[in-house]
């Protein structure tokens, strides 16, 4: 659900899955949103499904009626995005969701279906030369980056030293999640409580979580020092890639996570770069998938092992792979500027086409 055109899906099941569940066959040409992930907590993804397709049970989609364009509801209910976010979202619960009641309830726009038309052919016009764009800043970027874990590789192979496990490279946390029902625990909270998605956005640093000192005191969290190394070991991205991160701020996790705090000889900043530099390989030996949420064989993982030299060798290393990374960092910067500008352009006239005063009723 990360594009506004899904066509293709990861998973598939059979007709006789179908007959045999509770799942229902959605016929093509549908509107999908998402109405149960921590995703709803910072946007309302939205896509045009042109396929018949089965949904699983953190999604819905509308089938529309005459004189209704799918595409141009999925235009429409991108654009109310954050207002549907504010009427329709649940309070409380430990994964964020939508209230289908309130969501169904809603009302929108619905013009002329030739104005209908007129307004789906200028944003897909609009959507046509962002698609271009990104694909250009991408592929440049894409190719910065292969650069850059092309020179670290080579780097870590130089490394003439013993291995260690990364389960002996220091103290492993996990975490978990205060009760989202209780406000205590995150209203005004100013301590982090970093969750895997913190982890998977590559394009910010920053850990939105927050909770309260109550929370740190009456729960099973601990704070753990910075440096540290954090890991996502149960989310459905594993199937894509194993997210590692360097956190530069004490912190607490969630329960996907684990986070090192490396033993004295052990440098943070080298254990990311190499625990990065092994990431698809540890992901293909270390991950499971036949579950529903993919996840990190902790066994696995934590007996596999990285080249530790002395210390100063592993921050001299360290130090030479952040100055190359500054590098892609500043063109990743710069890029997706580039292109956040460009969105908010084309958000900006999509809103403005997607603005009605509401036709009263005949007396």
């Amino acid at each position: 659900m990360g594009r506004s055109v899904v066509s293709l899906t990861e998973d598939h099941i059979t007709e006789a899955a179908v007959a045999a569940s509770a799942t229902r066959l959605i016929s093509e040409n549908s509107v999908a949103v998402v109405v149960r992930s921590s995703i709803l907590d910072r946007v309302l993804p939205v896509a045009f499904v042109p396929v018949r397709v089965a949904l699983n049970q953190d999604m819905k989609a509308v089938v529309t009626r005459k004189g209704v364009l799918p595409i141009y509801v999925a235009h429409l209910l991108r654009s109310l995005g954050p207002k549907l976010l504010n009427k329709t979202r649940k309070t409380g619960g430990s994964v964020a969701s939508i209230e289908v009641p309130k969501f169904m309830a809603f009302r929108v726009p619905i013009p002329p279906l030739e104005v209908q038309r007129e307004i789906v052919r200028i944003l897909d016009y609009f959507t046509e030369l962002e698609a271009e764009l990104e694909a250009e800043l991408e592929a440049e970027l894409e190719a910065r980056q292969a650069q850059y874990a092309y020179y670290r590789q080579l780097l870590l192979d130089q490394v003439d030293a013993e291995r260690m496990a990364v389960g002996c490279l220091g103290k492993w946390y996990g975490g978990m999640t205060p009760s989202k029902s209780n406000p205590k625990y995150w209203e005004s909270g100013d301590i982090p409580w970093l969750a895997s998605m913190d982890v998977s956005d590559t394009k910010s640093d920053e850990i939105r979580g927050r909770i309260t000192p109550l929370a740190l005191s009456e729960t099973s969290l601990r704070l753990v020092p910075a440096p540290s190394v954090a890991v996502v070991m149960r989310s459905n991205i594993l199937r894509r890639k194993l997210p590692i991160a360097l956190i530069k701020v004490d912190t607490t996790v969630n329960q996907d996570m684990r986070i090192l705090v490396p033993k004295d000889g052990v440098d943070a900043s080298y254990v990311y770069q190499a625990l990065q530099a092994d990431s698809e390989r540890i992901r293909t030996s270390c991950v499971r998938t036949d579950g529903s949420m993919a996840a990190v064989e902790s066994k696995a993982f934590f007996d596999w092992s990285i080249p530790l030299p002395h210390l100063d060798e592993q921050k001299r290393i360290a130090q030479k792979l952040r100055k190359f990374d500054a590098l892609v960092n500043d063109l990743s910067v710069g890029l997706p500027a580039e292109l956040a500008a460009r969105r908010k352009q084309y958000e900006y006239y999509r809103d403005r086409l997607l603005t009605f005063s509401e036709k009263t009723a005949a007396a």
